[in-house]
């Protein structure tokens, strides 16, 4: 018996795709529920969404609406309100489907045979696959950091460890495993990774699929992408404040415990960011001003770039974008940086959540009959079969709608990031003066990398 939950959040672009995906999963319809979990603000999009839903139970899908009046807890919220269903306790296993995800047909059949037999394993994660990931550098430059991080984070801790982070969505859970571990809970803005802790902690294991692969699509702008990224390391640092007591004193092994503490948390979320925003953002450009002080060609050349090769080769194809994801990981410091001790130190920003905008790119395939279904959506005679008299009220608004409205785009203004541009550009300056080589031109092109996103050039203008 599997739940399939798809919770959303004013999912406007992709919850006509998410739906449908969910409802083409081949499953025995007796043993299949779909939840769709809708956390929408917006009322005219909630009954588009309701709609949606009823038009595939129509269709014989055993799929239902489910709307908080209060909303609290962002997507932990979400999910933990679903779970006290009482209809959930019929079911053995819920796979989780963030609203721009699309599986393939299989991909129950594909992840839930794993559990057969093994009464200890609390999660099946497939791999995600990215749609748009030759849409601009941006995306391609995500790219290269994502495949390392399925490629090697998580197969290598799978295969070894039986754990590995929960990606939060293209995952199948043993509901038990959840209950014993205490559930969802709404303490951080990486309610994902904090069940995962938990449940490991709690004996359970995990099993990672690199071959199963999701359709999703990566953030295409800028403005986007720097908000993702911001609670992906402002929340394991608020974790990782919560959980090292219960770290240290569980029954996990030493080595087990050492993993968890220095490569799970500290290494890729603590160190690294630190590592990157201290010596390429403040020592090396104040030690042009310093005659006395230099640093080794080794120290700015050859780690960084021995890092980013090994970073590169899960996705071989991206090696001639070798220099601008060097650069560009340097400049994104900032914001990881920032997020660090924002989530270490439980500052305001620590319990932001933006919900990551979408295109509705899930599918190239899809995107004509996207475009298709867009234009029918706004249909009268759809929507008065579905609404009562008192919903009618809202035809008028949807209409209002279907006008095309010419939306302008434009460039935003990073400061933080400007201010680095000037400060390596000026240390550049200072390099050719003073006839430091290589210096100079680590200076000019990082600094005009930070230019570059200071002035929002890299990836898709936001509205």
């Amino acid at each position: 018996m599997v739940l399939v939950q798809i919770p959303m959040c004013n999912e406007r672009e992709v919850y006509q795709q998410s739906i449908a995906s969910a409802c083409q999963l081949d499953w025995p319809k007796d043993r299949i529920l779909i939840q769709v979990l809708d956390d929408s603000s917006d009322e005219l999009l909630q009954i588009l969404i309701r709609n949606e839903v009823n038009s595939w139970k129509e269709k014989g899908v055993n799929i239902i609406y489910r709307h908080r009046f209060v909303r609290t807890g962002y997507k932990a919220g979400n999910l933990h309100s679903a779970m006290s269903c009482d209809y959930v306790k019929n079911y053995e296993f819920v796979a989780i489907l963030d609203a721009d995800f699309q599986p393939n047909p299989d991909f129950l059949i594909l992840t839930v045979p794993h559990f057969k037999g093994k009464p200890d394993l609390a999660l099946v994660q497939a791999r995600w696959s990215f749609v748009n990931k030759d849409e601009n550098l941006l995306t391609r430059l995500q790219n290269i950091n994502l495949c390392f991080h399925f490629e090697v984070e998580q197969q290598v801790n799978g295969h070894f460890l039986n754990f590995f982070g929960f990606n939060g969505t293209a995952g199948v859970w043993r509901i038990k495993a959840l209950e014993e571990s205490g559930g969802w809970l709404e303490r951080t803005t990486v309610e994902d990774m904090d069940i995962a802790v938990r449940a490991h902690l709690n004996g359970w294991k995990f099993i990672y699929l690199n071959d199963v692969k999701v359709l999703c699509e990566l953030p295409e702008s800028y403005e986007a992408y720097k908000k993702q990224q911001h609670r992906w390391h402002s929340g394991p640092m608020q974790l990782f404040r919560l959980c090292l007591p219960a770290i240290l004193s569980s029954k996990i092994s030493k080595w087990k415990k050492a993993n968890m503490i220095f490569l799970f948390f500290l290494l890729r979320k603590l160190i690294l960011p630190f590592y990157s925003f201290t010596l390429f953002c403040v020592i090396l450009p104040l030690t042009m001003f310093i005659p006395e002080a230099e640093l080794p060609i080794w120290v700015i050349c050859y780690v960084p770039v021995t890092m980013s090769i090994l970073n590169i080769l899960p996705s071989p194809k991206s090696f001639p974008f070798l220099m601008p994801y060097l650069l560009f990981e340097n400049t994104m410091s900032v914001t990881k940086f920032n997020a660090m001790v924002s989530g270490l130190f439980q500052l305001g920003s620590a319990y932001e959540w933006v919900v990551t905008k979408k295109s509705g790119r899930s599918s190239e395939s899809d995107l004509l009959a996207f475009a298709e279904r867009e234009s029918k959506s706004f249909s009268e005679d759809k929507i008065q079969r579905r609404l009562s008299d008192s919903g009618l009220d809202m035809l008028g608004k949807l209409k209002e709608q279907e006008i095309p409205i010419v939306v302008e785009k434009k460039n935003r203004i990073y400061r933080k990031e400007l201010a680095l541009a000037f400060l390596l550009l000026t240390a550049a300056t200072r390099s050719l003066l003073s006839a430091h080589g290589i210096h100079f031109y680590f200076l000019l092109f990082q600094g005009l990398s930070f230019l570059a996103v200071g002035l929002d050039l890299i990836g898709e203008q936001v509205n």
